[in-house]
């Protein structure tokens, strides 16, 4: 039987049901990063296929915006470390530079492809050298749009008998707008279309940016994160977490500022995550990686930037701590972990 987009949001239910306050007796999802990045290729369908073999409840695609306005699965809209674009000689002249959210950046940029062109540019490992597995992925698959991630979402589901979700990121919205590209629209739109425009259908949007997920919320009814980086703690003060309360249903903290580290080892575990719950509002961090490059100094395996260390450490503190989610490059240890 052929999983229809009505069908997908229905059967969504059981998985859709974080509620609001987020219940923290309910197992806390794991959300793929980029897919299962930390073993291939970011962004691609073979990454979002091996995460849900690994178990996930949620894969997560980036969205920036093609010239002819079609949204796509990047982490950035510079794409020259993700794509073979740089040795493709037509597409030489599109290198540029230009200044996204505040940030000088020089590269190819995806509102300057049509979508047909992207599609002739194959994916490859944005971190070869720590990640040389994934590495040996490179060029197998192309840039795909968020509706086939969408299909493959649907088609994943019907054959894991479990819904997966999707938890797009709207990225750099206030640029792409500045392009003549607003984004916002784009993604509600997709989300109606696919019966995904409901508080319990099985989808968070998640935006950096508070404007833009206002602006969000006045064009779909699907749940909305705000995330928050490292170094913007005032956002995850008492008073900030009442203000995020005013327009998001959760918060997407660096998991750093739920489990800090003192003297290269994890300490206790902050106010935020009962904090936010008391306001109703989920908390998901990101991105829990088990590279030595990306851990506390005493979880480390020997020298080796690429080894992996303790990482069990971090998601079981996570978990410890309440959260309702947590993201990973490697979905298959945070789900070993939360078992």
């Amino acid at each position: 039987m052929t999983l229809t987009r009505r069908t997908f949001a229905v059967t969504a239910a059981a998985l859709a049901a974080t509620p609001v306050p987020a219940a923290t007796s309910r197992r806390p999802i794991v959300i793929a990063h980029r897919g299962a990045s930390g073993e291939r290729p970011e962004h691609t369908p073979m990454a979002y296929r091996l995460a849900v073999e690994e178990g996930c409840d949620f894969i997560e695609p980036d969205l920036v915006l093609t010239k002819d306005g079609v949204l796509v699965v990047r982490h950035e809209n510079e794409i020259g470390g993700t794509t073979d674009v740089t040795a493709r000689p037509e597409f030489a002249p599109r290198k540029t530079s230009k200044v996204v959210d505040g940030e000088t950046v020089v590269g190819w940029f995806a509102e300057d492809f049509t979508l047909a062109e992207l599609k002739t540019l194959r994916t490859r490992e944005r971190l070869p050298a720590l990640r040389p597995v994934s590495a040996a992925f490179d060029g197998r698959e192309a840039i795909p749009t968020f509706q086939e991630v969408l299909d493959l979402a649907k088609a994943e589901s019907q054959r894991v008998g479990r819904v997966i979700g999707v938890y797009p990121e709207m990225k750099h919205p206030t640029f792409l707008a500045s392009q003549g590209l607003p984004i916002e629209q784009r993604l509600a739109d997709a989300l109606k279309a696919n019966g995904l425009n409901s508080r319990t259908a099985p989808v968070f949007v998640q935006c950096f940016e508070t404007a833009p997920l206002k602006t969000f919320a006045k064009l779909s009814s699907a749940r909305r994160v705000r995330l928050v980086g490292g170094d913007a703690k005032d956002l995850v003060t008492a008073a900030g977490l009442k203000d995020i309360a005013t327009y998001a249903d959760g918060v997407g903290p660096d998991w750093s500022l739920v489990i800090p580290t003192l003297d290269g080892a994890l300490a206790p575990a902050t106010n935020l995550v009962a904090d936010a719950h008391a306001l109703g509002l989920a908390v998901h961090p990101w991105t829990v990686r088990a590279e030595n490059r990306f851990l506390p100094e005493t979880l480390r395996s020997g020298t080796d930037p690429a080894a992996h260390g303790d990482v069990t450490a971090v998601f079981a503190a996570l978990y410890a701590a309440g959260v309702d989610g947590l993201f990973s490059d490697f979905p298959g240890l945070a789900v070993k972990a939360r078992a």
